[in-house]
């Protein structure tokens, strides 16, 4: 069988997009590791799971598990019920940093995922995703849509890019 040709450089293509690798590692943080973090996890490990490492991560301690996630989650047959909150210190001294690639859902983890990368070499992307708890003046079933609106459009963009 033949061997492929290999690619050109990229010197001869200077507009072309630069070409993804597969993404073998990924974190997702954001504030607290209690609910986007958590559904971004939760949802990566049941589409990807056995093909790429994940873990999530906060920039704070202090915040439980949202139950209103593990619902949103839970309607789609993910379950995130045993998922304990951890600040990306103690990640790191429970196994390191060793990601291929951060993606950040807030702005002060982007900002914090920024300052490891002067010391890792990971690939950083922001998705700004909206804070469903701050939906709180409303039904339960309204807010229990606002979790549902972040689960299903983590879902989209997770599947988008991790797929390989």
């Amino acid at each position: 069988m033949a061997e492929p040709a290999p690619e050109p450089p990229p010197e001869l293509f200077p507009d072309a997009p630069p070409k993804k690798r597969r993404v073998q590692s990924v974190l997702f943080m954001c504030n607290y590791n209690a609910v986007r973090s958590v559904a971004a996890e939760a949802i990566a490990r049941a589409y990807f799971g056995k093909s790429t490492y994940v873990q999530s991560a906060g920039v704070r301690s202090g915040e439980p598990t949202d139950p209103f996630m593990i619902a949103a989650l839970d309607e789609v047959g993910i379950d995130a019920s045993r998922h304990r909150p951890r600040t990306i210190e103690e990640l790191e001294d429970w196994e390191g940093l060793n990601f291929d690639l951060i993606i950040t859902l807030a702005p002060e983890a982007h900002h914090r995922a920024l300052d490891l990368t002067h010391t890792l070499a990971a690939d950083v992307e922001y998705w700004p995703t909206p804070d469903p708890t701050l939906v709180q003046d409303a039904s339960r079933e309204q807010r229990l849509d606002a979790y549902r609106d972040v689960r299903d459009g983590l879902t989209r963009r997770i599947k988008a890019r991790l797929k390989t």
